[in-house]
């Protein structure tokens, strides 16, 4: 009779039914036993749970399938003539350790399943095998593989939103401080990060943090600018019930609840002096006190602040602490503005055009030439964050499929443009820098920028060069472009 309880390393009392709901990417199981009819019952009662099932007619043909591909569940029998179920076991968490083990075992071997549950199984169950309970065991199994792969596709889209591939740009400011990041983001040095309104400063903290040892702790941002002196030390530091008029209950702050993690002060340049003197003093000694409490709490948390101000002037001025600007700057970096870093924007545009046409569910084909040598131009004030909206606005607002001048918003109407067109030396960032550098250097630079610009079209990158295309077409792989 089979066993009527299926012990499992989940606790999940649930019991899922026939006809629960499978995700997109089904779960890979494999059926290992002597016993090949047996094994093929396993394996069709599975398959109608939607599962993709191998069956292997012995341990050792099981043993040659763990190396040759990976599996979710494997489900194999303990006692086989050639490799037994133990075997099976540790070379299946070998090949990969978040593989769950499902044993099967006669009623003689009871202390062998109680040994492989130690040794990492999943769970075991006894013969004759009850198809109900082995769907049951193989369905809770798949439950956490499947949360993994939600965990790991969650790490993969943090990575990717927050990660250093999040940081778009493959100019030479920006290469350049994508590998300073790379050398900060594992230690646990404070760090300020400097750079105009727009520039992406939270973003650059964001990734420093998604890249320390930090990464699975809290991140949490605060805008120092953006509140009274009272609040923000509440905000940073908590309170304790009847602290204050309106403190009604006990109150966890910033720090607190960043224990562990990652805490972001945005302009904290625009700190106030008061809230200096406690930061400061938070900073030397790793302790917090929350307001109207004199019971100090230890924090381990990692400060990265930022700010558009010129610190160095407020100091002098008697605004900011040198002593808390010397504590906040063990490391500091510059984002350079969208007007330094020019040569970026037809690739942030590709970016936002893909990001936002998802988002809105539009269908952008593509960006016409006359648009892109408008943004182009542009003096881009408001730096990236600026580009960021008007690529947005323009998805929004099309109906052809194709971003063109008509969907640019107001401040980038034909109107407003040449106020913001750079002129003069002004007119590509780094021209001074090319004076006195190789023609063909220099040449090399302007198509490979004028690519850009196009999209990669080399019909209109030709036309705005005044060169015929095979003239273009000789340049490009006489500089070996692409």
């Amino acid at each position: 009779m089979a066993n009527p309880s299926v012990p499992s390393r989940s606790g999940d009392p649930s019991a899922p039914s026939d006809d629960a709901d499978v995700s997109a990417d089904p779960v890979r199981v494999l059926v290992v036993d002597n016993d090949v009819v047996h094994a093929r019952t396993m394996g069709e009662g599975l398959g109608r749970l939607g599962c993709l099932v191998t069956v292997a007619g012995g341990g050792a043909e099981g043993a040659r399938r763990l190396e040759a591909e990976p599996f979710d569940v494997v489900v194999t029998d303990l006692m086989m003539n050639d490799i037994g179920g133990l075997e099976i076991l540790a070379r299946a968490k070998k090949a990969a350790p978040e593989t769950e083990v499902i044993v099967v075992t006669g009623h003689g071997t009871i202390p062998s399943a109680v040994s492989a549950m130690q040794q990492g199984a999943f769970t075991y169950l006894q013969k004759p095998l009850d198809l109900g309970h082995l769907r049951t065991a193989v369905e809770k199994a798949s439950a956490g593989v499947r949360l993994r792969r939600q965990n790991l596709e969650l790490n993969r889209r943090l990575d990717e939103k927050f990660g250093f591939e999040g940081v778009v740009g493959s100019s030479p400011q920006m290469v350049a401080l994508i590998e300073r990041l790379k050398r900060i983001a594992p230690t646990d040095a404070t760090l300020l990060i400097q750079g105009e309104t727009g520039t992406g400063k939270e973003l650059v903290a964001q990734a420093v943090h998604q890249n320390s040892p930090r990464k699975n702790k809290p991140f949490v941002a605060l805008n120092c600018a953006a509140l009274s002196e009272n609040i923000l030390e509440s905000e940073l530091f908590g309170h304790v019930k009847g602290a204050f008029t309106d403190a009604s209950s006990d109150r966890v702050g910033k720090f607190e609840y960043a224990n562990g993690g990652t805490l972001f002060l945005d302009e904290v340049g625009d700190m106030p002096m008061a809230t200096q003197i406690k930061l400061l003093r938070v900073l030397e000694s790793g302790e917090i006190t929350r307001v109207g409490s004199n019971a100090p709490l230890r924090v381990n948390v990692r400060i990265l602040s930022a700010t558009n101000r010129n610190l160095e002037e407020a100091i002098v001025a008697g605004s900011f602490r040198s002593d808390l600007y010397h504590r906040l700057k063990v490391v500091t970096i510059a984002i350079p503005t969208l007007r330094e870093r020019a040569a970026d924007i037809p690739l942030l545009i590709e970016h936002f055009v893909k990001q936002f046409a998802k988002r809105h569910g539009k269908t952008i084909k593509g960006m016409s030439l006359a648009a892109r040598m408008r943004l182009g131009s542009y003096g881009w004030p408001g730096n990236v964050r600026q580009l960021r909206n008007v690529v947005e606005s323009m998805v929004v607002v099309d109906c052809d499929e194709t971003l063109d001048v008509d969907d640019l918003p107001l401040e980038l109407e034909p109107a407003a443009a040449p106020q913001a067109v750079p002129t003069g030396a002004e007119a590509l960032p780094g021209l001074a820098a090319l004076v006195g550098r190789p023609l063909e250097e220099v040449e090399r630079l302007f198509i490979t920028e004028t690519l850009k610009l196009t999209g990669g079209n080399r019909e209109q990158a030709a036309e705005l060069l005044g060169i015929g295309e095979r003239t273009l077409y000789r340049k490009i792989k006489e500089y070996q472009l692409t």
